[in-house]
């Protein structure tokens, strides 16, 4: 098989987990697959982001990096003339099938086969978070690439069901394939890698964690409002730490931070260096995530693969990945999100409980395990084309 990975859409530190997707994933095919061949699509100014060290890997450079000249002329072209360049050009390359690993077909009718990974859906459960131009986007193209995809790759079975209520997808034709966790993600034993990172963000106090993009489904508003309730019933003297990229919501965030008097309280420090993060799993006495809607959930995982205890949602695909290795809040609650927090963080024995249960869960979820499923999706999609 000659294979296109479509990586047009991708434009490093603003997608999130996609972006985690994309790469683990283009890593461990060139580790697992020595039998087929693979274009990776990719804009110019990124190629180098991502090694091919597999020869029957090709990098595919095209140039629509976000605002270019090419990325506007090929806007303009197909919302008024409904004519898209990129299908002549991705046509034009050979390959038997593209997968597009970014929720929609990018471009849709494609001449050639596709595959498409969905992450979530979540504009059809929370159409209040996005903006109307947004919804109206995700409205027209999402539907349209479940309909046109040879197999959708869903990330939990969550996400699943979700395309089949929808979109009306036969359920034979959606794939399920977890995603994985890094063998980067580790306990770490090295006091001087620890207490660099210390340093560097001058983490001077016990601190929860959570690295999420300022994105409204996030839930931050929630953590925060639990954060004073902490500190106000328990006279809880830790920290909060806040990673990831500034979106939408993160105005809102430093005004809410502001307001609750939670200044000296919580720290926000942006998206950082990847390598940054499993020492901030480490460092941390929990994960705290309440978020409100999720296709997977990562950074759960990351957290369990780094022994720390895990407090989450118990809304959308998080029940299904956390199992029994986290203790589990409602969301729209910063009583329970508070009183959750606050069990763990004064209990050394369930913090033990939660690290045991999370060390045994991880190894269930392998990059190379995803790789192997996807490759097997590629064959089921040409052989019953």
């Amino acid at each position: 098989m000659n294979i296109g990975l479509n990586g047009i859409s991708l434009y490093p530190g603003k997608i999130g987990g996609m972006e985690t997707y994309f790469r683990n994933l283009l890593y461990w095919l060139q580790v697992i697959d020595r039998e087929n061949s693979y274009g990776v699509i990719l804009n110019e100014g990124y190629v180098d982001s991502f090694p091919l060290p597999n020869p029957s890997f090709t990098l595919k450079p095209f140039h629509y990096e976000l605002n270019s000249w090419n990325w506007k002329v090929r806007g303009v072209l197909r919302n008024v003339l409904n004519v898209d360049p990129l299908r002549r050009k991705i046509a034009d390359l050979g390959f038997d099938l593209v997968h597009h690993p970014f929720n929609v077909l990018n471009p849709v009718s494609l001449s050639v086969p596709s595959v498409l990974t969905v992450h979530d859906i979540q504009h059809e459960y929370c159409p209040e978070f996005f903006s109307a131009a947004d919804l109206h986007k995700r409205k027209r193209l999402f539907g349209p690439s479940c309909k046109e995809a040879l197999r959708i790759i869903s990330i939990s079975d969550f996400t699943r069901s979700c395309i089949m209520e929808r979109y009306d997808v036969a359920p034979e034709k959606i794939d399920v394939v977890p995603v994985g966790c890094g063998a980067e993600y580790r306990p770490i034993e090295e006091p001087a890698v620890l207490e660099a990172v210390r340093k560097k963000y001058t983490l001077d106090r016990p601190f929860l964690f959570y690295p999420a993009a300022t994105w409204p489904h996030k839930n931050h508003k929630a953590l925060l409002a639990a954060l004073r309730l902490l500190r106000e019933r328990w006279g809880f003297d830790g920290c909060l730490v806040l990673t990831g990229i500034a979106k939408q919501s993160h105005d809102a965030l430093l005004s809410e931070i502001a307001k609750l008097g939670l200044h000296g309280f919580v720290k926000v420090l942006g998206y950082l260096p990847l390598e940054d993060l499993p020492v901030l799993f480490n460092l941390a006495e929990m994960l705290a995530f309440p978020s409100l809607f999720e296709g997977f959930g990562i950074p759960v995982l990351e957290a369990m693969a780094c022994g720390c205890p895990v407090v989450c949602s118990n809304v959308t695909s998080l029940p299904e990945v956390a199992g029994d290795a986290a203790l589990l809040f409602d969301p729209k609650s910063p009583e329970a999100i508070a009183e959750a927090v606050w069990s763990v963080w004064n209990d050394r024995s369930e913090r033990d409980r939660l690290r045991r249960l999370g060390f045994a869960r991880v190894p269930e979820y392998r990059w190379d395990r995803v790789a192997r499923k996807t490759v097997d999706v590629y064959r089921a999609a040409l052989q019953g084309k």
